[in-house]
């Protein structure tokens, strides 16, 4: 982690981004003091494919029919 005072900040700020943007940070400080951190965006999530576990796994028929009261009396604490 770089720290640079605010006016190398703005004289070398498109070398700093640079910087940054291959995974690098920079603390900006104004006498001294840190000030700002500059850090890479987040990279946004990949959309997710519909379906991707087609074939892959099965769903039982009775998946969603009531649950038996034995059971049902361990989730509720009756």
């Amino acid at each position: 982690m770089k720290t640079v005072n605010i006016h190398a900040a703005k004289t070398h700020l498109s070398r700093l981004v640079d910087d940054v943007a291959a995974g690098g940070e920079v603390i900006i400080a104004k006498h001294g003091r840190p000030m700002a951190r500059l850090v890479p965006l987040a990279t946004e999530p990949r959309q997710r494919k519909l379906g991707g576990l087609a074939g892959r796994v099965q769903i039982p028929d009775d998946f969603d029919d009531p649950l038996p009261d034995d059971v049902l009396k361990l989730f509720t604490g009756g």
